[in-house]
């Protein structure tokens, strides 16, 4: 018995110091002390047995906000294991970020499905099969860039660059002489402040980093900066502070972030000017400018958004005013981070962690549509991706060569920015369209449509399905000679250009194939080509127009069928003298040969041209003989023989 009281005495004290560690980590991650917080944690619940959903949220919060992802995966999984398919959408994403943050893809795609079906969310699952077979395809292409990690970074964190002019800003938390004695609660590391750098064009270092506009700066965050085109006007974002001294938080205690603009003369800042969707109950920041400095891109955890930040747009007029903020909407946002953007000629650059990924914040791009939505974010994959955090994206006007941030492992420590260059992206165009019998117009299935370049080299080629549909993706930018063909049919060839606007699709690009079959007819094992009686004038051989039309169908089946070889009978009923009848058929066939050949047909594909009179008859029509006119007319024919196809 008295074991036992020392045991159950013994567990009352454990079950005391884990409750008054968990209060003590609580309070402490209130306060944004994560990286406290999150050793406090890990300190309760390795004697807590049973946390419960709220504790296994913040102590992987806690562990998750300073990229300590492997330890914060140990609380999400549990949490999972908890709610499963329940879990709020923002976790579970942390989850599965979590999962890939330590490789486990196979694992954050099979748990991503459930959850995605247990929810029936059927626009989210066709995104997300959308983005991985995105991601599957990009990881079997030949990057675009190459990345560098700079010299410039130092132990602390550095990120988020900006144009400006020759020169790049970016913010770094490296100790300062003068506020060194301050830390940020959130990764005990000093307050960010803002930095400008000469640029080297050759290879895209950074060097010579100085502080930009030391005399505005606040004892606390300082950090992503926009300039106008002009290079006359600054956005950035810093603590809301008062006198720049003085910390201003919400109802919370918590204290946001806002987004300030001034101007520049000589250096140095003017007067800074609050936005008006700046608020002291949520934050802004990140602000980037379009190319004219027309539009005003931001992220925002505001009221009424999609997920923990979202990213917002609003229109600056010639005056400089600002207009209200509008939401880029579901295509854009998710319920995770999406936060960086960064735009250059009509494409946007972002960072999420709510679209499909490698895991961690990941930067996408999207072009800008004429009515101002965006189309479906693509991944820009690696070497600018990673499974830890990647963003902070920017690109100069070229898109050559330009900057972003990561937290990678390879890096300095926490976030570095990293130069890149960056080739062409291959452009290709589909075609497409339909291949159907010239005569019926019925699809033609299993026929071949093949693309050369008009030097003959092939490029690519694609079958027709049951419909007769063929589609092919070209490079862009060239002239290519595209053919039909299917066995037994005609050849038929066209020319296109193909422009240089990436992901177009030219429709309706059909053909028409002759079947063989349908131009001739048989008797026996004779083939001839099909073609209606030819009436010659009285005693005369030149050719008449209804003999003309008819002749022409001669010329198409040899111009259709460029193989083809013939040879021309003519014959004539058995009414006049033999001989006559002979010399004029004679005649008939080769004026009908050289009509044949005035259209273009070589010479050589005419084996004969031989007139045999009434020696040929059909019928019983012989001389002495009474017949008809119809029965006369039988014999009176010219056949086209095929001997060679």
């Amino acid at each position: 018995m008295k074991k036992l009281l020392t045991l159950l005495m013994c567990l009352t004290l454990l079950t005391a110091s884990a409750q008054s560690k968990l209060r003590k980590a609580d309070k402490l991650f209130r306060q944004y002390s994560f990286t406290e917080a999150a050793r406090l944690y890990d300190e309760a619940l390795s004697e807590e047995q049973q946390p419960g959903v709220e504790t296994l949220k913040m102590a992987g919060d806690a562990h998750y906000n300073i990229h300590q992802k492997r330890e914060a995966l140990t609380y999400y999984q549990k949490l999972y294991d908890i709610q499963g398919p329940t879990m709020p959408e923002d976790y579970f994403i942390r989850y599965t970020e979590s999962l890939k943050a330590v490789l486990d893809y196979a694992k954050a795609d099979k748990v991503t499905k459930e959850y995605l079906s247990a929810k029936g969310d059927n626009r989210l699952m066709t995104l997300y099969a959308n983005q991985k077979k995105q991601m599957d395809s990009l990881a079997k292409e030949k990057p675009l860039y190459t990345a560098k990690l700079l010299d410039v970074n130092s132990t602390k964190s550095d990120f988020g660059t900006a144009f400006y002019g020759e020169r790049i800003v970016y913010a770094s938390a490296k100790d300062t002489t003068k506020y060194n004695e301050k830390l940020y609660n959130w990764n005990q590391q000093p307050f960010l402040d803002l930095y400008v750098a000469e640029r080297n064009v050759n290879d895209g270092t950074l060097f010579n980093a100085q502080p930009l506009f030391p005399e505005s700066m606040t004892r606390y965050h300082d950090a992503s900066a926009a300039f106008t085109p002009d290079l006359q006007t600054v956005y950035y974002t810093r603590n809301i502070v008062k006198n720049n001294k003085k910390l201003v938080n919400d109802k919370s205690g918590t204290n946001q972030f806002k987004i300030l603009r001034a101007r520049i003369t000589d250096g140095k800042l003017g007067a800074l000017e609050d936005l008006n969707f700046n608020n002291t109950a949520y934050s802004t920041g990140h602000p980037a400018l379009s190319n004219d400095g027309k539009w005003l891109f931001f992220a925002s955890d505001m009221p009424g958004g999609l997920g923990g930040s979202d990213i917002y747009v609003a229109e600056v007029d010639a005056a400089g005013t600002v207009g209200p903020a509008r939401n880029l909407g579901s295509v854009i946002n998710t319920p995770g981070e999406d936060m960086f953007p960064f735009f250059n000629n009509g494409v946007l650059y972002f960072a999420s962690d709510g679209h499909y990924g490698w895991g961690g914040l990941d930067i996408y791009e999207a072009k800008m549509k004429p009515d101002m939505t965006f189309s479906e974010p693509r991944n820009l994959g690696a070497p600018i991706n990673s499974n830890w955090d990647d963003f902070a994206y920017i690109v100069d006007a070229t898109d050559k060569y330009g900057y972003f941030s990561s937290n990678r492992e390879s890096g300095k420590g926490d976030d570095d920015i990293y130069s890149f260059t960056k080739v062409p992206a291959p452009c290709d165009e589909i075609v497409s369209g339909k291949v159907v019998n010239a005569k019926s117009k019925l699809p033609i299935s299993g026929a071949t449509v093949s693309v050369s370049t008009l030097m003959d080299d092939a490029v690519t080629a694609a079958s027709t399905d049951s419909q007769g549909n063929y589609k092919v993706s070209v490079p862009c930018g060239k002239t290519y000679k595209f053919a039909a063909t299917k066995a037994n049919h005609s050849r038929e060839e066209k020319q296109i250009d193909i422009g240089k606007k990436n992901g177009n699709e030219t429709k309706d690009f059909d053909f028409e194939l002759t079947n063989y079959d349908d131009l001739i007819v048989k008797q026996g094992n004779t083939e001839k080509i099909a073609i209606n009686p030819i009436f010659f004038e009285y005693d005369k051989w030149n050719i008449t127009p209804q003999a003309a039309t008819e002749l022409d169908k001669v010329v198409f089946a040899m111009t259709k069928f460029p193989h083809l070889k013939i040879k021309i009978e003519s014959h004539t009923d058995s009414r006049g003298k033999d001989a006559y009848n002979l010399k004029l058929s004679d005649n008939r066939a080769k004026s009908t040969r050289d009509y044949i050949i005035s259209k273009g047909i070589d010479a050589s594909r005419i084996e004969s041209a031989i007139g045999y009179g009434e020696s040929r008859l059909t019928n019983r029509c012989k001389n002495g003989v009474k017949c008809s006119d119809a029965e006369h007319l039988a014999n009176r024919r010219s056949d086209f023989i095929v001997i060679d196809k």
